[in-house]
């Protein structure tokens, strides 16, 4: 708890004990004030509540540099990876199960070679399953060290036909009228200006060529302000549409999808065609 906040289901897994005694141990820990509990996304994390200014803090830091015999850095590590590879996974992706691989390998027979510009790629996912049916893809994003385990993934999955850009979505420096699709699946939420990017888009866009939009319905959920570096708390579909229609588009449609279990989040999908 000291490198990264965790939930009981993942403290379990790392301390291999019963989730009765780990909530135990929690609530003594929390009445001694050696951490605290913060709620996101519908579930309760738990982290080191000291600082190095505490008189207790020698004892946190023999407990960091003592011998790990039995493993519990190396599970840790195993854990935060898996959680980031999920995270990654849940923003990057339409809906759940992990379909759009399934749709990646659907669409190569079904779809004409196509230019697609990947706005705001993060780790490479989606990227990547649009290059199993796309000719070209160009997968961008302003932090370089996603952009690093996007070029990772790719590797790994044999993708040579993903051109990677570390730049600002609302500046791009690809030519105009070049490209038959953008996608911008969850990054709008993460820019100054949504309307500044959706112009951009356009821009790079034949005449005919296409925009799809995914993003998240309005929602109350501000720790992904500082934990995911969202600057918006989602959109109103009534104002993607009129950013849409403002930066040139024409026959928008619009869908809206149902809110999946437990997540406090809910998305939309956009589409609006580059009149000719």
């Amino acid at each position: 708890m000291a490198q990264a906040p965790l939930n009981v289901t993942e403290l379990v897994s790392l301390v291999g004990v019963a989730q009765s005694s780990v909530s135990h141990h929690l609530g003594k820990l929390k009445g001694l004030g050696l951490i605290r509990e913060e709620r996101q996304a519908g579930y309760s994390y738990y982290s080191l509540a000291l600082d190095q200014e505490d008189a207790r803090w020698p004892l946190i830091r023999m407990a960091q540099e003592a011998e790990d015999e039995d493993g519990d850095s190396a599970r840790l590590k195993d854990l935060l990876r898996a959680r980031e590879d999920r995270q990654a996974l849940n923003e990057r992706l339409l809906e759940p199960g992990q379909s759009w691989f399934l749709w990646a390998g659907a669409l190569a027979s079904l779809l004409p070679p196509l230019d697609v510009v990947d706005f705001g790629c993060g780790t490479g996912t989606l990227s990547v399953s649009i290059a199993r049916w796309a000719r070209r893809v160009w997968a961008i994003d302003q932090n370089r060290e996603a952009l690093a385990q996007a070029k990772e993934r790719a590797a790994r999955e044999g993708c040579t036909n993903i051109h990677f850009l570390c730049e600002d979505l609302h500046r791009l420096s690809l030519p105009s009228a070049e490209r038959d699709l953008v996608v911008i699946s969850q990054s709008l939420h993460h820019v100054e200006s949504p309307g500044a990017v959706l112009t951009e888009a356009a821009r790079l866009l034949k005449p005919g060529g296409k925009l799809v939009v995914l993003e998240l319905m309005p929602h109350d959920e501000r720790w992904v302000l500082d934990r995911l570096g969202h600057k918006h708390l989602g959109f109103a579909p009534e104002f993607l549409e009129a950013a849409l229609a403002e930066a040139g588009f024409q026959t928008i449609t619009r869908e809206t999808h149902a809110r999946d279990g437990a997540s406090p989040f809910r998305v939309f999908l956009l589409t609006g065609v580059k009149p000719a």
